[in-house]
């Protein structure tokens, strides 16, 4: 029996999958982030990164109804792992100096994950000639990059100070 060629379409499909069931998960794992961190300013962040988040899953939507294909998500044990080490940190960090510098570390990886996941799938949507989902894909590969940015100062200015 002949196994079907897979192809771009199909990659391109898998992935959009595996980043809508990550998406789902963040914003999940957000509001207790929110909770977790000692400082205003980072909570605050992880309540703005969630309405982002939010914009995000609509977004993939759209780029599911451009393929003709029902918003669906498949399992993505990398978030699941990447999320499962925050969930330890705000366990084993709760009510240290420590723990908003944890937090932001485990927040960045889930950032630096989503940042490959939207850079590969706004490069295949490039060559697939799917020009719109190209746009809506970039447009939530800023969000996440300038999160990231906003972790990176929020860590240095702040919780890695603190933790010191």
């Amino acid at each position: 029996m002949a196994t079907t060629e897979k192809t771009l379409d199909d990659l391109f499909l898998d992935t959009l999958k595996d980043i809508y069931f990550a998406e789902k998960q963040i914003v999940k794992a957000l509001p207790k982030m929110a909770k977790a961190a000692q400082s205003a300013e980072l909570a605050a962040g992880f309540q703005q990164h969630l309405e982002e988040t939010e914009g995000h899953l609509q977004r993939l939507n759209q780029v599911f109804d451009l393929i003709g294909k029902a918003p669906r998500g498949k399992t993505c044990d990398a978030i699941l792992g990447i999320l499962e080490e925050g969930k330890s940190i705000m366990d084993e960090y709760k009510d240290t100096a420590a723990l908003d510098a944890g937090l932001v570390a485990a927040a960045q990886a889930v950032e630096h994950y989503e940042i490959a996941r939207y850079g590969t799938l706004k490069s295949w949507a490039a060559q697939l000639g799917l020009d719109e989902a190209v746009k809506l894909l970039d447009a939530t590969l800023s969000e996440e990059v300038a999160t990231d940015e906003k972790l990176s100062q929020l860590g240095e200015a702040d919780a890695n100070r603190r933790a010191a």
